[in-house]
């Protein structure tokens, strides 16, 4: 075989975090230790302008249909609402970017967190038949994978994680030091490897989406003792550092202030548990120092295989940072029936956030809270559900050596929907206007291209947000977003004052009538 393989088309390589605020990484300001994600940000372009869907079902089904996500069936969660746009599965009008590039040659591989489908298999218990159906059932390899490893569901155990499927065949974990980030890494390795040995011209899509670092905060206990102590500086530090480098480096103007402690957070002096609080954020900083490692073994196995060159890598996340607080078993409201799920060895317990108990081992379930969320939104306002630039925002990472410039920066408001027309683009794809006997929605995102490049690009409609309420829609340098907790309309110039501290609505209320029309 030989290592220089002929392909007359670039691979294509999607990495997706989860729940990852835009500064956490080294090279978006962040302190945590990711090697792997800073070289290719230095041999490549990072985006400082690109958005998300502000959660993960929403993001994910954007993100393989290049539409907006009610476009494809997945405004709201995987629950079906009754209603096409909020039905919690992908609509048979679209078609996912893997089935057209499948049906162009590529080979298709998805390691990772699906959850853009129902959840049921057969003799599964009632409740989660109940809570999924059965009419949303798809698995990645029903809408255009050549080979799947992964979770279908949202979140779980990384030590024993539910609804973890190779191919279209539920499996249990294996090894005693089984985690799924690792498994996740390792198996698209192996599948670029096999894709390779078996026709070394052939282009492949590769879509790698970990659980890392979405709650609970589990990590194995050597990652962790690296970062023990590193937070007892608290979350009020932590953002001011974070705010400083990303004003240095370029990628946030100097004249976007840092936004102010959330009011739901506290002073650091403040916080009880000190030690407890800093190891969560330890810990939460142990999931992505291990997913960085896992994108170097992707690395070095595309090096090995002579396609580095001729590869694009993008990486980016599905939200902000998360604030959800996780109850302990007990607590009033308990457990959302839908983390409720069985794995193939059983229930597994439910500690939540305890500080009597360390954060990290299997036996526990917990989440890092909000204080620490807003120091991983730095410097923006609010969180994961919001569509105020804190819950949007995502730090995006490009690299394709044969195309795109060592060390380029781009502060271009593009949308996750782009990457689907980017893929397309790339791979000489027309997208149809029928797939499979059905007549399917044209694509809504615009071809990054261009920029990777080094051209400009100009998005001729603005780019919309919905979820959970939160509304907003991006205009050139206008933004109009609704707080739905007061519903009350506000509008910021995103390019003076991209932190959303000075709300103009008062002074161009007919700005606010057109763009709210819209």
């Amino acid at each position: 075989m030989s290592n220089t393989p002929t392909q007359s088309k670039p691979n294509i390589i999607w990495i997706m975090a989860d729940d990852m605020g835009y500064s956490d990484i080294g090279c978006f300001g962040g302190e945590i230790n990711t090697p792997n994600l800073d070289a290719l940000a230095a041999d490549g372009l990072r985006m400082s302008h690109m958005y998300n869907c502000a959660r993960c079902c929403p993001t994910r089904a954007s993100l393989m249909t290049g539409l907006y996500p009610h476009q494809a069936g997945v405004g709201h969660m995987i629950r079906n609402l009754g209603v096409p746009p909020y039905q919690g599965y992908l609509r048979d009008d679209c078609a996912t970017i893997p089935e057209l590039l499948q049906q162009a040659g590529f080979r298709t591989l998805m390691s990772g967190k699906w959850h853009v489908a129902g959840l049921y298999k057969p003799n599964a218990p009632e409740e989660w038949k109940r809570d999924a159906g059965t009419e949303g059932f798809s698995l990645p390899t029903q809408r255009g994978f050549d080979r799947y490893y992964g979770t279908l569901g949202g979140a779980g155990s990384y030590f024993n994680p539910p609804t973890l499927m190779r191919d279209e065949t539920f499996i249990d974990p294996e090894g005693e030091d089984y985690y799924l980030t690792d498994a996740i890494s390792s198996e698209a390795v192996k599948m670029i490897g096999e894709s390779l040995d078996e026709d070394a011209s052939r282009p492949f899509f590769l879509y790698m989406a970990y659980t890392a670092p979405h709650w609970p905060l589990h990590a194995k206990s050597e990652d962790i003792e690296r970062y023990r102590g590193r937070y007892d500086c608290g979350w009020d530090v932590l953002r001011e550092e974070r705010t400083k480098r990303l004003h240095e480096s370029g990628l946030i103007n100097e004249e976007w202030e840092l936004s102010p402690r959330d009011p739901e957070s506290r002073p650091w002096e403040e916080a009880e548990h000190k030690e407890w609080e800093s190891l969560r954020m330890a810990v939460y900083s142990a999931q992505i120092e291990s997913m960085d490692r896992g994108i170097g073994m992707v690395v070095d196995e595309l090096k090995k295989r002579g396609v580095f060159d001729n590869t694009l890598i993008v990486f980016l996340s599905d939200n902000g940072g998360c604030a959800e607080y996780l109850r302990e078993d007990g607590d009033e409201g308990g457990w959302p029936e839908c983390y409720n799920l069985p794995t193939g060895k059983g229930t597994m317990c439910r500690v939540g956030n305890n500080p009597d108990r360390d954060p990290g081992p299997a036996e526990t379930f917990m989440s890092y809270d909000l204080p620490w969320a807003n120091a991983s939104n730095a410097p923006f306002r609010l969180f994961k559900c919001w569509v105020h630039e804190g819950g949007i925002s995502t730090p995006l990472i490009a690299h394709w050596p044969q195309t795109i410039k060592a060390g380029s920066m781009d502060h271009t408001a593009a949308h996750i929907m782009d990457l689907g027309a980017t893929a397309l683009d790339m791979a000489g794809v027309e997208h149809p206007e029928t797939y499979k006997g059905n007549r399917i929605q044209p694509l809504e995102g615009v071809s990054l291209l261009p920029i990777f490049k080094g051209h400009n690009i100009e998005r001729e409609k603005p780019i919309f947000w919905e979820h959970l309420k939160s509304r907003a829609v991006r205009e050139g340098k206008w933004k109009l977003v609704l707080d739905r907790r007061r519903e009350v309309w506000e509008l910021y110039d995103i390019e003076a004052d991209r932190t959303e501290l000075n709300d103009l609505s008062a002074q161009n209320p007919e700005v606010v009538e057109r763009l709210k029309a819209q």
